[in-house]
């Protein structure tokens, strides 16, 4: 499971909560939904929260606020709430779909570990430079990327060097 992600900037005032209902309620409006009780209460949890939840994992917390809340629900508010840029999709080494929420946060990227599962977020100005350079190059107003960088963490480097010395 990755570890808790490094948030760099302070928890979500009321008026941002509020922005991100609002947000919420316009890219609804536009698909001719409304937006209903449920909703709200999955929205406030969700951004509630610091780290890299599945729709499982959001969906037990969810439950403990509002046992009515079905699995379903939740998993179809998690796909509202990132085509509207409030959460983004991230995906590691074990195939499962998380979402972290975009509210607060400037672009990061993850190193993840292909062993344990573990996860380091960073932060790259060279990263964000090349996406606006490509941007530029193909015409595009570049709002944001994804990128991840897989590989072996230091603990499991040294696990992986006892068991082969071990043979």
């Amino acid at each position: 499971m990755p570890e808790v992600r490094i948030d760099d900037h302070a928890d979500a005032s009321q008026e941002r909560l509020e922005d991100a209902t609002r947000l919420l309620r316009e890219y609804l409006a536009g698909l001719g939904l409304k937006q209903s009780a449920q909703r709200d209460a999955i929205l406030r949890i969700f951004l509630a929260t610091r780290g890299h939840l599945s729709t499982e994992e959001l969906h037990r917390l969810v439950k403990e606020h509002d046992a009515t809340i079905g699995y379903t629900t939740v998993y179809r508010a998690l796909k509202l709430f990132a085509e509207c840029g409030l959460a983004a999709e991230v995906e590691f080494h074990d195939g499962v779909i998380r979402y972290e929420h975009r509210l607060n946060r400037r672009n990061h990227h993850h190193m993840v570990c292909t062993v344990c599962g573990d996860s380091v977020e960073f932060f790259s100005p060279e990263v964000e430079a090349i996406e606006h350079s490509i941007g530029e190059q193909f015409g595009y107003a570049t709002t944001r990327h994804s990128f991840q960088i897989y590989g072996t963490c230091h603990a499991c480097q040294i696990k992986q060097k006892e068991k082969s010395s071990a043979s």
